[in-house]
């Protein structure tokens, strides 16, 4: 069996803790850069490992949590937020009935010729944005939504190549 090491598993775990926490609070209030959503995605993967690592390296002092008393109770409470957070939220589509989540789905069914205009473009100007993000609408009066389907990822990027301006 190979020994894990606290000198370097707590610092791991204490460091993509910080990093995760940063990355998070900046997501939460819509303050950061596409990079830092890559970031804080895989440094989720990072901070699974460096769980098991610092569990591992202590798990004498580890066990004792399981044993009843506020320990095992904290660890009962979070197991019982993780089941709750299977539940869907939302009127029957299993999706949160956000406003943003809203706002995107009105301009994702829409027709592209109501849409453009929120964008500062004509249609034309539209359909050659989302032509060359490889987004091909058959005509104005089809929405992004009707090509991209419930692909909330592919939906996004038509609305970020609607949204680039041309240089000028």
């Amino acid at each position: 069996m190979i020994k894990v090491s606290r000198e370097w598993a707590t610092p791991l775990t204490i460091g993509v803790f910080a990093l995760m926490s940063v990355t998070g609070l900046l997501m939460f209030f819509h303050l950061d850069s596409s990079l830092q959503k890559t970031v804080h995605e895989w440094a989720g993967w990072v901070v699974v490992a460096a769980a098991v690592l610092h569990v591992t390296a202590n798990w004498l002092g580890f066990k004792r949590y399981f044993k009843p008393g506020s320990g095992a109770a904290v660890m009962a409470l979070c197991a019982l937020v993780i089941g709750a957070s299977f539940v869907p939220l939302g009127a029957g589509s299993g999706e949160p009935q956000s406003p943003p989540a809203i706002a995107m789905r009105a301009i994702s069914q829409a027709p592209l010729k109501s849409v453009a205009p929120l964008f500062g473009k004509t249609s034309e100007q539209a359909l050659q944005a989302l032509a060359s993000a490889g987004v091909n609408l058959p005509g104005e009066e089809a929405s992004i939504g009707s090509v991209t389907g419930p692909d909330r990822e592919r939906t996004a990027h038509a609305l970020q190549a609607l949204a680039r301006r041309e240089a000028r």
